[in-house]
């Protein structure tokens, strides 16, 4: 079946599913730009513009450019952050859902991306997988890696496009078939990892940005809770720490987003190649075969 034969390394395509402009560099983007070195192709596909984020970074708050056209500014710091990485890039071309806040929540307003129906979500992204033909596809778990309504939204996509876009019976106006061969949930938010990089930084002297994260993990643990995070094993580890610097500057990119003196940069390139040099998924299907523990999302493939 088209999809599933063996490939070089010159014919290996990866394909990022997220939610937001910035979604791509917080999540992955050191493992990304390791495969971009290895000769492999790679394609991010932001599902939305941003456009309703709020300005998180406090150098930021007053600037003219976020207070005037985010959608915009938006745009310039994803071209910015792709530049670094060297990844492609496609727009999906819906609206931010933005994340609604209150009791009872508001209603989500009209004509977002999370408010439309699968099939039309999903058709962009059958059309661009038909296209881009690759081999893997990444997105985040069923609760969206955290429950923002785009990033589920993204999530539901991204599994309808690695279910149909090989089918020659659905979305039959969206190019000729292409099967993708396996497909992973993003695990940045790995209770394993932000355990190991808080106990480092506790070692070392160094306050933690993480203590109430690792609180409500034990606390649920005690309980005998499964985390909210971390519901899908890690299958698969890529060691990709020689390129954290690129993922930093990915986020720094994205600057209206990002805090530079925030918890994402809490901890140094050198003590997380130390301490946890990789970045971590979920094999959830594949129409290959591969041993698991991975070190590799084209395992089976090469």
């Amino acid at each position: 079946m088209a999809g599933q034969e063996m490939m070089d390394d010159g014919g290996l395509r990866l394909l990022a599913v997220h939610a937001h402009p910035d979604d791509e560099s917080s999540k992955g983007a050191a493992t990304m730009a390791s495969y971009l070195s290895q000769g492999a192709r790679v394609m991010v596909a932001s599902c939305t513009g941003g456009e309703r984020g709020d300005v998180q970074n406090p150098a930021l708050e007053s600037d003219p450019h976020a207070l005037r056209d985010m959608a915009g500014l938006r745009r310039q710091e994803m071209a910015k952050a792709a530049s670094i990485i060297g990844i492609e890039h496609r727009w999906l071309g819906f609206v931010d859902s933005g994340l609604p806040e209150g009791d009872p929540l508001p209603p989500l307003p009209e004509g977002c991306f999370a408010l439309q129906p699968l099939e039309r979500a999903a058709a962009p992204l059958v059309r661009l997988v038909r296209e881009f033909k690759p081999q893997v596809i990444i997105s985040y778990d069923e609760n969206g890696g955290y429950p923002h309504p785009d990033h589920i939204m993204a999530h539901r996509v991204a599994v309808e496009a690695f279910q149909a876009a090989g089918d020659p019976e659905r979305y039959t106006d969206a190019g000729e078939p292409w099967q993708p061969s396996k497909l992973y949930y993003d695990l940045a938010f790995n209770p394993g990892r932000f355990r190991a990089l808080h106990f480092a930084l506790e070692e070392a002297g160094i306050k933690s940005p993480y203590s109430e994260w690792i609180a409500s993990w034990l606390e649920s643990d005690a309980e005998g809770h499964q985390p909210p995070r971390g519901r899908h094993p890690v299958t698969t580890q890529i060691d990709c720490g020689n390129f954290f610097e690129v993922r930093e500057d990915a986020l720094r990119a994205h600057a209206s987003q990002v805090d530079p003196k925030g918890f994402f940069f809490a901890v140094s390139t050198d003590l997380q190649r130390k301490v946890w040099p990789w970045e971590d998924y979920s094999l959830i299907e594949s129409r290959v075969q591969s041993e698991l523990p991975e070190h590799d999302l084209f395992a089976g493939l090469r």
